[in-house]
């Protein structure tokens, strides 16, 4: 079941430019193009909403729809990406992306635009995933944390894409326009992974064994019956689903309705918020690198990183809005340590199992990502709207501190000693 340790194209056969315009660009489009879908949603909300109609709760449950289809395919997928590939994953998938962002852009009621906000969080969930399966496949292990960051700098370009530009955009074309466009960009994403990213040549098929489908079952039950998997995956969870839910949607009515900011301020404040998050997934991983050379596991940066976004979130349940755009740059800065989880995952796994271990991490980020979106919008809506347009600061500062509370507990979970074992080989 292991992976061949040597094939005829081993990743050091092949010069370092031909890995990153053959490896990394192509499936670094792809995951701008899921991160671009994931946060598209906090600038336009205010015109979705104007237009179809929507309760706070019914915003934060259609734009969760990404969340819960992403996270309900990760395991299978998993499987799949160890199967057919990579590439041939990620070139359907993307079809299926388009195909929901061509629904969102008919949609004229809350069902369409969940229907095709849940297709699209179907057709990129294999980006991110599929980006760090191949990276694994190319590059040596002591690359992964560095080349992860590249790719995860990719994700922050499509966020960046959703502040200040969409906000150009959508003052000279109505959002709808916006998800045709995003439609096109889909196939042609998916396009060029196909004819770009080469394929393993024979000699690679034959020399792995492909598992039958209950070995593979068999291989997650490794992953899951593995207790340094709860231990990290269970703080990074619960700090992903407060990052990606706040980024994805909320921070930007929480700098609205708390910071008082106008749209435009919103617009600057969220790209500093991404700023933050691009820095931070490309020196994070870039430290990390340097920092396990000095024989300092990689997830020490990754604790330290999520207890300082802890404190930044706790200023922002505080309601210190002096500076609200410095605030997102932190948020996004440290709240993007905790993507070396992956890193530190896959490190600790067999190849055979990389696959599987993203996945299963994946899963359990986008399942905290749905609850948290969905029930920030729960709370904030149990208190009146102080106008049209307009959610409470009360219950924006409620659901905030209800889950840093949820977010501490999974950090001392991490922390609190006891013996671990590694993951078995």
């Amino acid at each position: 079941m292991a992976e061949p340790a040597a094939v005829p194209v081993a990743p050091a056969a092949r010069p370092l430019y031909v890995l990153v315009l053959t490896i990394l660009m192509p499936f670094g489009v792809g995951y701008y193009m899921s991160y671009l879908f994931r946060t598209v949603n906090a600038i336009i909300s205010p015109q979705i909403v104007l237009d179809v109609g929507l309760s706070p709760s019914a915003l934060g449950f259609m734009t969760a729809a990404y969340f819960i289809t992403f996270a309900a395919v990760q395991l299978p997928l998993g499987i799949v990406l160890d199967k057919y590939g990579p590439r041939k994953v990620q070139t359907a998938l993307l079809m299926v992306a388009a195909a929901g962002a061509a629904t969102f852009a008919v949609g004229t009621d809350a069902l369409t635009l969940i229907i095709g906000r849940g297709l699209i969080g179907l057709g990129v969930s294999a980006c991110l995933m599929a980006a760090l399966k191949t990276n694994v496949l190319w590059f040596p292990k002591k690359k992964i944390p560095l080349v992860n960051g590249v790719i995860f700098a990719f994700g922050t370009i499509g966020a960046l894409s959703t502040t200040v530009p969409m906000e150009l955009l959508i003052q000279t074309v109505d959002w709808r326009t916006v998800f045709w466009w995003l439609a096109g960009l889909s196939i042609i994403s998916g396009l060029l992974i196909l004819f770009v990213v080469p394929e393993r040549p024979p000699a690679t098929e034959m020399n792995l064994s492909q598992p039958v489908f209950k070995a593979q079952l068999s291989d997650l039950k490794i992953v899951y019956g593995s207790a340094y998997f709860w231990r990290l995956s269970v703080m990074v969870f619960l700090h992903n689903g407060v990052f990606l839910s706040y980024q994805a949607l909320w921070a930007a009515p929480w700098l609205r309705d708390v910071a008082e900011l106008d749209r435009s301020g919103v617009a600057d404040a969220m790209f500093m918020f991404n700023i933050g998050m691009f820095v931070g997934v490309l020196s994070i991983g870039l430290i990390a690198e340097r920092a396990q050379n000095l024989g300092v596991p990689t997830v020490v940066p990754a604790v330290a990183g999520i207890a300082m976004s802890l404190i930044v979130q706790v200023l922002f349940a505080a309601a210190w809005t002096d500076y609200p755009a410095i605030l997102c740059l932190l948020f996004g800065y440290f709240g993007s340590s905790s993507t070396l989880a992956y890193a530190v995952l896959n490190q600790k796994f067999p190849h055979r199992l990389t696959g599987r271990v993203n996945t299963a991490q994946n899963m359990l980020t986008f399942i905290a990502a749905f609850a948290t979106q969905w029930l920030v919008g729960v709370t904030i809506g149990l208190y009146p709207a102080p106008g049209e347009g307009l959610y409470s600061a009360d219950g924006h500062q409620v659901a905030l501190a209800i889950l840093i509370a949820v977010e501490v507990a999974g950090f001392i979970y991490f922390l609190w000693p006891r013996n671990t074992p590694d993951p078995p080989l």
